[in-house]
Parts: structure tokens; sequence; C-alpha cells
């Protein structure tokens, strides 16, 4: 038998698939949209019908065999290569230790909290850059290198828009890549949180801001893609999108590849990442990885929801629109017009043709139902950002709406890591949030410090009369007993 170390000798023949109009591209270019009609892209293995000979079981055993690689290329996303960008060589490929993020059952408390509610996190902050942005920039730089070697690609721009992970991915992947590849990132002014600015500052590359909300820069980065010599890396990139369906492929093998009775939810913001979560399990499938697939749950606030409001309508009515954003503390999915909606609406289609009605689904939750998810889920152990606490908001709406029951295992996708966020969590405490948010602390959920004795007192005492005097504060404040 071969040695399931070794990197794949199998190849495919990769294409552009328009979802608009059906014209279909080769990859010897970078393609964002198409040329035809300004439709987004799906990328498509020609050869995927030959993977079919490999049966179910042995690839299940393939991706365990690997899972305990000590072989870089295949020790994070693409140990699923064949399955996602399966035409780089093994030293194309960028590898800084994103993919294998922990799945972390929740405290007997929190589910006792959720009326008996089983329920997990993936911390996908647990990625390199802190967000699962890493994955789908791992498989885009990848194939940004597997140009510069085979297509003779020199002196590449990779530009992209964001709201903070994404450029935090985008600059920490293009520094290590290669010295042809240089990054610069659009911020809207104002609209990212200091420790999301620091990551691509610290990275090295070129920020720049703009006044307006996360669509104002996507439509300045379309521009320059559609004008100019520029790699965009935003989630337009269809290279991107398959990277970010390592997620789908590492839950499933957590669970031993048996996805009965459970239940994701996902934030939505750009839409890429549902996209590439359902276009994973939809692959494995259709493989017999897996026999069943999961529900899905997109989650939205109501302070952009577009996506929401077309899955809200009765099929016949559903017409798509974009919405006006407001004030989010879900920053990374505070989007009005998602680049992605169309492959949403492509794989929602098949996804309902093969599980039936229910199967996926989105709700809506509130500004103060996101926040107080997070500080929710981080008062019993997880590490989650504003869009984890966006999902467990979600999922107390679907529990609400009974769309999902006890016995499901709900999975939420906290996106990016906790400290990222920090600054709403402070807002919160301090009760310091501005109006547009809609959001209303309460007293009992505030965690600020206590001052033991004050400074003008310490003077006062001698250094053994301080110590004593500090140790009989914290004694009353806690309720010490003498041993």
């Amino acid at each position: 038998m071969a040695d399931k170390n070794a990197f794949p000798t199998y190849r495919g023949d990769m294409e552009y698939f328009c979802l608009g109009c059906g014209a279909r591209y080769d990859t010897t270019e970078l393609h964002y949209t198409c040329p035809d009609c300004g439709g987004v892209f799906l990328l498509q293995d020609k050869n995927f019908d030959a993977l079919r000979e490999t049966s179910g079981e042995e690839w299940r055993e393939i991706f365990d065999t690997r899972a305990g690689s000590k072989n870089d290329p295949l020790r994070g996303i693409f140990r699923f290569y064949e399955l996602m960008a399966p035409v780089m060589d093994d030293k194309d490929i960028v590898f800084l230790g994103e993919g294998n993020t922990p799945i972390v059952q929740s405290s007997p408390q929190l589910s006792a909290e959720l009326d008996g509610q089983k329920l997990a996190f993936k911390n996908d902050g647990q990625n390199p850059s802190a967000s699962f942005k890493d994955r789908g920039m791992a498989c885009a730089f990848s194939f940004l290198n597997y140009l510069i070697r085979t297509q003779g690609a020199d002196d590449i721009l990779a530009v992209c828009a964001s709201t903070g992970d994404t450029s935090a991915a985008a600059a920490l992947y293009a520094s290590y890549a290669s010295d042809k590849i240089k990054s610069a990132v659009l911020l809207p002014q104002g609209k990212v949180t200091p420790q999301q600015l620091a990551q691509p500052l610290g990275s090295g590359a070129t920020v720049l801001e703009i006044p307006g909300v996360f669509d104002d820069c996507m439509k300045v980065v379309e521009h320059l893609a559609d004008n100019y010599q520029v790699a965009l890396l935003n989630s337009k990139n269809a290279w991107r999108i398959l990277g970010q369906e390592s997620y789908a492929f590492e839950l499933a093998q957590w669970y031993d590849w048996d996805l009965e009775g459970k239940a994701v939810f996902v934030p939505v913001g750009n839409a890429g990442n549902i996209t590439a979560i359902m276009s994973g399990f939809l692959k494995m499938y259709d493989l017999g990885i897996i026999t069943a697939l999961p529900r899905i749950f997109g989650v939205q606030s109501h302070h952009a929801d577009p996506v929401y409001r077309y899955y809200a309508e009765a099929p016949k009515k559903r017409k798509y629109a974009p919405v006006e954003v407001e004030p989010s503390v879900a920053q990374a999915a505070m989007i009005g017009n998602p680049v992605s909606f169309p492959r949403v609406r492509y794989f929602a289609e098949k996804f309902e043709a093969i599980a039936g009605e229910g199967s996926f689904q989105v709700v809506q939750v509130s500004e103060q139902d996101i926040i107080e998810g997070m500080l929710l889920a981080n008062r019993h152990g997880h590490i989650s950002c504003t869009q984890g606490g966006e999902c467990l908001a979600g999922l107390v709406k679907a529990r609400q709406l009974g769309l999902i029951s006890a016995d499901e295992t709900a999975i939420l996708d906290a996106t990016a890591h906790m400290l990222k966020f920090i600054g709403f969590q402070n807002m919160y405490y301090e009760n310091t949030y501005p109006a547009e948010y809609g959001i209303t602390p309460k007293p009992e959920l505030a965690n600020m410090p206590e001052l033991v004795i004050d400074a003008e007192s310490k003077e006062k005492l001698s250094a053994q009369d301080y110590t004593v005097a500090c140790a009989s504060s914290i004694v009353e404040k806690l309720g010490l007993k003498h041993r």
C-alpha cells in the first residue's frame, strides 16, 4: 500500500464555473468574477469522478492516517488535498499551523442553562492569525505560489477589503509566502478593532483606510481587481473558498465521519464561510465519506441581515436585496451585500434536495443577544468572539422557534479569538455603547476590577500592616474562613 504520509500523486484538472451564466474557464490565471456576465465562480475538479474509485471507507482511512503526519504540506488543511485544490505540488503549499482547531464540548453548566442542549464550539480563533480566514488564505497563497512556479508570475500585489480578520490573515500569509508577493489592505476607517488593525501593520502590509463601511471598501477593491493587475483575496476569490471547506472536513473527522443528529451554526457576513462549509459536506457525501448531512443554520444580526430576509419569505416570493447595515458587535458579519450570496443559494438548494426541508435555515438575532451570547459562552470556559456569540444566540433562537431539539448536537462556529473583540466586552461592562448599537447592559453581567485598598491608605501603613489590611479586605470580600 502507498505511504499515506507521502504527498499525494493525484492531480485534478480545476476550472472556474460561473453560477450566473454557466461559463467555464481554465485556472492558468486568476479570475474573480465571470468576464461574460460578472457572476461569481466556483472551482470544480473535472477529474472528480475518478475520486469515486476510492471507497468512502478508504478515504476515511487515508484522512485519519494523515491527521498524524509530520509532513508539513499535509499537516494542515491540505491533509484533505484531493477534496480541495489538487493541482499544487508540495513545494507550493504554505503551512503556518492553520487548521486542526479544537472542537470543545460545552460545560455541563452551560448546557443546563440552555435547557439541556447538547453543544460544542469549534474554536477557529486558534488559527495562526486568530481567525478562520487562515484556512482560505493558506489555499489562496499556495495557489499564488503555484502560479509563480508554473506561469512565471512575478511582483504580485495581493489586496483585500476587510473588517479586520481578512486583512490580518492576508498580511500574515503574504509576509511568509514569497518575496514576490506584497500585500495591501483596505479597512473602513474607525470600524476595525485596535487588535485587528495592529495585525496587518505588524505583518508589514500597506494599510489603507477609507471612510464608510466594509461594502464601500469592497467596491474599491473590486474596481482594482477588474482594472489592474492585483490578486484579490476576498471571498470572490474561489481559491479562498476552497480552503475554508476544510472546516467541514475537520468537523466530520472529529465526529468519526458520523454527522447524524448534528446541527452546524455559522455566522453569515460575506457568506463565504457558510458557502465553503456546505460545499465541503456535499463533497464528502458525494464520495460516500459521510452518509448523512448535518443541518446548517446561518445566523445574522438584525443590523445586517439580507440573507435572513431572503429566506424568511416563502420560496416563490423570495427576492434578494442588499440592506443598509447598522453598527454591530459582530463586526466581521456587518455586511449588507454579501458577495457569496449566489453561492449560498446554489448550495442550499443542493442541501435541501438531499436532506430535505429544514436542512438549511437562517435565523435572525439581536445585537443584545449577540454580545450576551459571547459573555455567556466565555463565562463557561470558552474563548468565543462576538461571531461565536452570534452563533450561540442563533442556537437559542432556533430552540425558541422549535427548529432544533435538545438531543441534537449543535456545533457553533467561533470564527475568531475573543481577544480580537475584547473592546465590545469592555463597552458592555462599562455601559458605554453608543445608542446606535441598541444594547442596554445588564448590571448583573458586568464584571469590573475592585480596589482592595486605596493608595492613600497604603501610605499610612507599615509594610506588614499593609499586607494584613489587604488580606483582611480580601477575606471580607470573598467570605473566606480560617483553616
